[in-house]
């Protein structure tokens, strides 16, 4: 079915019989989207909003979908001094959820943008007055419930299945209670910007406690596989040395 139909059809139910006062229309989030624009266009959103919210001065600001970003479901990163930044946003962790989702993640990352850009604010994880007022005034606007966080804990967890948990003194620890859950298999090391808070603060040593079913087997079968490639190039190279 169209769907300028369908949200005629929307309107037209949601007007009072005989009434003459022009239809309500659908606020960002209404649920009726998710039949008339199941799979939108995120450029297209962004300028929509950027134009009727944020007074078109993200017209710079790239909005792009990251395949790899499992973390958190948007940033917006701050790129150089010539006031550039772009957003991005979790395809992994949004497309399993519904497209309201989708929608109060993107203005999030817009708020932020718009600090960035008005106001030089490149501190991400600050939420504070400025970012609180235009969140109030969008949802006011939208009816979105656009919130401080939007951290999926589901979604990140299905992805995040290689587990590693402290037998120190943080595993009785709120929030995390001594565990790192990661997508790729790369056991907590020097690498991670916490590691010497840890050690100083803890000292314990992390032990692997969850990965992927089958996963160690997957393994063991490509390292056997490499070794048979590599005996095979072997043999072949002596067959092919002059005599």
């Amino acid at each position: 079915m169209d769907g300028d139909f369908l949200l005629a059809l929307r309107l037209q139910a949601e007007s009072p019989a005989g009434s003459s006062a022009p239809p309500r229309p659908l606020s960002v989030v209404d649920e009726a989207w998710e039949l008339l624009d199941p799979s939108p266009d995120v450029r297209g959103l962004f300028v929509q909003f950027n134009e009727t919210l944020f007074w078109g001065k993200l017209a710079a600001v790239a909005v792009t979908w990251s395949p790899r970003m499992t973390l958190c479901a948007g940033v917006c990163s701050y790129e150089g001094r010539g006031g550039m930044c772009s957003i991005r946003l979790s395809e992994p962790l949004l497309k399993l959820r519904p497209r309201k989702d989708l929608v109060e993640t993107l203005l999030h990352e817009m708020i932020h943008a718009l600090l960035f850009v008005t106001n030089n604010d490149k501190d991400r994880e600050s939420h504070g007055p400025e970012f609180r007022k235009h969140m109030r005034r969008i949802n006011r606007l939208t009816g979105a419930n656009v919130t401080i966080y939007h951290n999926f804990h589901d979604e990140v967890d299905l992805y995040h299945q290689h587990w590693w948990r402290c037998n120190g003194p943080c595993q009785s620890r709120k929030p995390y209670y001594g565990y790192v859950k990661r997508a790729m298999n790369r056991a907590p090391s020097a690498r991670d910007f916490w590691w010497s808070d840890h050690q100083q603060t803890c000292g314990g040593t992390f032990s692997k406690v969850k990965e992927p079913e089958n996963y160690s087997k997957k393994g063991k079968e490509k390292t056997q596989l490499a070794k048979l490639s590599n005996s095979e190039s072997s043999d072949t190279k002596v067959c092919l040395l002059p005599w």
